[in-house]
């Protein structure tokens, strides 16, 4: 332990350390590296890991921090914890964190962002591919020991729309550009970003989807951009172009997809995110033609942890140490700082 670290816990209290919880459905030793990592640094916490939140019962009364993703996350988490004070959100997405109802208006959220840009690009250019080269018909050949031979959409030459421009589409439209497309920026404010060819308002969706052979989500789930991708958009696109979301379920109206696939408006979609997650097994996409489902892998990547540690720690050192308005990524402030 530093000398820091050990400054900061004594200076939060000598009577008391704050209570942690870490909630996260991703698998157990990653959970319980969360654990060993920050005890490393703060070895007089007191940290319980549980994997749903069905399971936070023991522990949430005298929760004071929340680490956790908001996928799993549910509103009787935060009705439980009255002496909830932070939740560290353990990725970029705050929706279904802020927005919970019996969220207390003390409690401060923080969370990661800045490391996605490599794994979530990887995934979107990786579910790009496939669906250029339809590796499922592939996988579903080799499984029937056939040997079949169809023609590839290629990549280059196409036009990719990627809807949100922060630091993922930052990071992923270079990579774009280096398989020979066209990248078009679509956002709620229009400002100058490189590797971009051009950039319009996200008002402007609808009128852009006819240019498109890829649109990708990557914009964060808000009022604004609830149910955003269509109908209108679906019917604007051209017959043989794809969807891509990595960003957030509720950004895509799903109803609208699977009836815009089954009519043949688009040529396909690959949807690694979700209103509802875990996609329940009786939900129409599993069997909704030309989609491709994947289990929110997008962000998950060996190391995760590792990258994500650095926020996480830091934060806890502010908050132990008395200082939360030094602590980074604030997305939603205590009432009583103000505005």
């Amino acid at each position: 332990m530093t000398v820091i670290s050990s400054y900061l816990i004594c200076h939060y209290t000598c009577a008391s350390m704050p209570n942690v919880l870490i909630l996260t459905e991703v698998q157990e030793a990653m959970r319980a590296r969360y654990k060993a990592m920050l005890l490393e640094r703060y070895p007089q916490l007191t940290i319980n890991v549980v994997g749903h939140h069905n399971d936070v019962g023991p522990y949430i009364a005298e929760t004071d921090i929340l680490l956790c993703f908001s996928p799993p996350m549910a509103d009787h988490v935060v009705r439980d914890a009255p002496k909830l004070k932070w939740i560290q959100a353990l990725g970029t997405g705050v929706d279904n964190i802020v927005d919970l109802p019996s969220l207390g208006k003390e409690v401060l959220v923080t969370n990661v962002r800045g490391i996605h840009g490599p794994p979530v690009s990887e995934a979107a250019i990786s579910y790009m591919l496939s669906l250029a080269r339809d590796l499922p018909r592939a996988t579903h050949a080799q499984g029937k020991s056939a040997w079949e031979r169809w023609p590839a959409n290629l990549l280059d030459g196409k036009t990719a729309g990627i809807l949100g421009v922060g630091l993922i589409a930052e990071y992923i439209a270079p990579i774009c550009k280096q398989f020979g497309m066209t990248v078009i920026g679509i956002s709620s404010s229009l400002r100058s970003a490189t590797d971009f060819d051009r950039m319009v308002h996200r008002d402007d969706l609808v009128k852009i989807a006819g240019e498109l052979d890829y649109l990708v989500a990557l914009t964060p789930l808000t009022a604004e951009t609830r149910g955003i991708i269509g109908g209108k958009v679906f019917a604007a696109m051209k017959p043989s172009a794809y969807l891509v979301n990595v960003a957030r379920g509720g950004v895509v109206d799903e109803p609208a997809l699977i009836k815009a696939l089954e009519a043949g408006e688009i040529a396909g979609a690959a949807l690694d995110v979700f209103a509802q997650e875990p996609l329940p097994a009786d939900n129409p996409l599993w069997k909704t033609k030309n989609l491709m489902i994947f289990s929110h892998l997008g962000g998950y990547s060996h190391g995760y942890e590792d990258r994500a540690m650095p926020t996480i720690a830091g934060n806890m050192g502010k908050f132990l140490g008395g200082d939360p308005k030094a602590m980074i990524n604030i997305v939603r402030k205590p009432a009583s700082w103000g505005v």
